[in-house]
């Protein structure tokens, strides 16, 4: 099997090793696992490309390359440079520090990753490991991943939905933040709503008297609806959602035109 990886935290980032190791194993002793990230972090670019300007390319080692653009736009370099355009089985995105559960995939960079990969018709899996009060003290915050992620691949593969629609299904999978021994299984859960809780910015007066605005996000540990991604990854669950880039509301279209009419 031909896996091709990328983040948003970084071509450097601890959770790319950790998305290393499982993509390693996934892919099996003949197979290749191919490392397409970020050269700084991206975090927050959700499925931004580099549309307006050029992006420099390196390879740092044997099928391990760093770009200066987004994750999306690493999925786009791995399919048309590095790998010239020989097809990846699998895009692995991640496994991001931090949760990816509810709106904070609407900005997460993992995440739009694996919808660009999603978008050129390959199977495609984002990873995120949500962290709280219980992975603080890790030796490896990342543990939970570690240690449960190639199943959860595997799992994905042989019994996951792989349509060929035009909008093709993509998942996203959140660890709890709990340490390894502690999570009770795996959840197939929507994309739930942190209620009462957001970004918001903070304004910063430097040294010269410029003011900076810095983004800040809301707190993380509050659960959304019963059943919602981060409702189970809060009760020790391992959350699995099915994704579409289709962004239409289409519950909504009926009555729309009977309005418009």
């Amino acid at each position: 099997m031909r896996i091709l990886i990328t983040n948003d935290d970084g071509i450097n980032a601890p959770g790319l090793e950790v998305l290393t190791q499982i993509a390693t194993e996934i892919a099996g002793p003949k197979g290749e696992v191919w490392t397409v990230a970020p050269a700084f972090e991206q975090s927050g670019v959700a499925h931004c490309i580099s549309y307006t300007r050029p992006m420099m390319i390196a390879k740092l080692g044997p099928r391990r390359y760093a770009t200066e653009g987004s994750p999306a736009d690493c999925v786009l370099a791995g399919l048309f440079d590095v790998l010239d355009g020989a097809r990846p089985d699998l895009v692995l995105s991640g496994v991001n520090r931090g949760n990816n559960s509810a709106e904070n995939t609407l900005y997460s960079g993992t995440i739009g990753g694996a919808m660009e990969a999603a978008l050129h018709g390959l199977k495609a899996i984002a990873l995120s490991q949500f962290l709280g009060p219980l992975t603080e003290d890790l030796t490896d915050p990342f543990e939970a991943a570690r240690t449960h992620g190639v199943a959860v691949v595997r799992a994905l593969l042989d019994k996951g939905i792989w349509d060929s629609a035009d909008y093709r299904t993509f998942y996203n999978v959140n660890f709890p933040p709990v340490p390894a021994a502690a999570v009770k299984g795996i959840k197939v859960a929507a994309q739930g709503f942190r209620r009462d809780t957001a970004f918001g910015l903070e304004p910063h007066i430097s040294p010269s008297g410029r003011k900076f605005l810095w983004i800040k996000g809301g707190p993380q540990q509050t659960p959304t609806l019963p059943g919602t991604d981060a409702a189970v990854n809060l009760q020790g669950y391992i959350s699995v959602t099915p994704m579409r880039a289709d962004l239409t509301a289409h519950d909504q279209l009926s009555d729309l035109a009977a309005r418009i009419g």
